[in-house]
């Protein structure tokens, strides 16, 4: 007579139920977040006038922005600067719009 086993399915007792794999998923995205950066007032001018040259003369930049606990980069040309409603505009290397909050910028690094 032979016994059949089920294998690796008995000892994954955790991953049973999806509400489970939900909250393994989400402690792990958790981990990884990073406090937003704190600037000082020297960096924020910087920033801002790095942005302000890229827009007057056509250069490429790199901007760094922080949501939610993650970083991401955007590249590409600045198309205008709101400064009511604090935003950036700007078009993308693959021809999409995007506009970032001037709070949520990290960091600028103009490509000549």
């Amino acid at each position: 007579m032979r016994i059949r086993d089920r294998g690796k399915l008995k000892f994954m007792p955790a991953h049973f139920m999806p509400e489970h794999r939900a909250l393994l998923r989400k402690l792990a995205r958790d981990e990884l977040r990073q406090p937003r950066p704190l600037l000082d007032e020297y960096e924020i001018q910087e920033m801002e006038n790095q942005i302000c040259c890229a827009m007057e003369y056509t250069y490429e930049v790199k901007i760094t922005k922080w949501d939610d606990g993650f970083t991401y980069e955007e590249t590409g040309h600045v198309h205008y600067l709101d400064p009511i409603r604090k935003e950036v505009r700007m078009v993308t290397d693959d021809g999409s719009a995007v506009s970032m909050k001037f709070i949520d910028i990290v960091a600028v690094e103009v490509i000549e």
